[in-house]
C-alpha cells in the first residue's frame, strides 16, 4: 500500500532518482488545494518529513511520516504535529511559531477561512494559547500540547494536521 501512494507521489519521470524534492511536494499540495496557496504550509510539512534535512524526502522518511500521520495513535500524530509547530525545533512552540503555521493553514484553505469561527491566524493562536499554556509562560511545550489535545477534541482535530488526508 505506501509503495503504491510513493509510487503516486513520486513517479520516475518526477522523482527519477526515488527523491521527493520540496518543489515536487508543492506541486502535489497545488494539485489539492489549487483555491488556495499551499506553498507555505508545504514548507512546514516537508521540513517535519524531511527527518534527516538533506533537502528531499525519500522512501524511507515517506514510509515513516505516513505510518504515523495515518496509522499512529493519536499520541503519535500529536507529536509529529508538535515537531512541525515547533519551526525552531527548540522543544518549544512560542506564538510567532504557531501563529505562522495557522497563517499558512489560513492561506492553503483560501476561500474555506470564511466558515472558520475565528478571523485572523493570531486570534486563533491567542484561543489555542489560552487553553493549552497552562503555566502562562508564552510558550507550550510537549506535554502542554499533548494534555491540551486529548483534554480538548476540538483542538486535536484543529492541531493534529494530517497532510496526506487533506
Amino acid at each position: 500500500m505506501y509503495v503504491k501512494k510513493f509510487d503516486l507521489i513520486c513517479n520516475r519521470q518526477d522523482c527519477p532518482n526515488g527523491k521527493l524534492t520540496k518543489d515536487k511536494f508543492v506541486d502535489l499540495y497545488k494539485m489539492f488545494f489549487a483555491w488556495g496557496q499551499p506553498e507555505k504550509f508545504c514548507e512546514h510539512v516537508f521540513r517535519t518529513f524531511d527527518m534527516d534535512g538533506n533537502g528531499y524526502i525519500d522512501f524511507k522518511e515517506f514510509l515513516l511520516a505516513l505510518a504515523i500521520t495515518s496509522e499512529g495513535s493519536m499520541q503519535e500524530r500529536l507529536k509529529w504535529a508538535f515537531r512541525m509547530y515547533d519551526i525552531n525545533g527548540d522543544g518549544h512552540i512560542e506564538k510567532p511559531e504557531m501563529t505562522l503555521i495557522v497563517q499558512a493553514l489560513y492561506e492553503m484553505l483560501g476561500p474555506a477561512v470564511k466558515n472558520l469561527p475565528v478571523d485572523t491566524p493570531e486570534q486563533r493562536t491567542q484561543v489555542i494559547f489560552d487553553k493549552m499554556d497552562s503555566n502562562k509562560d508564552g510558550c507550550l511545550t510537549l506535554k502542554e500540547f499533548l494534555n491540551g489535545c486529548l483534554e480538548d477534541p476540538t483542538l486535536a482535530v484543529l492541531l493534529n494536521v494530517n497532510p496526506m488526508e487533506q
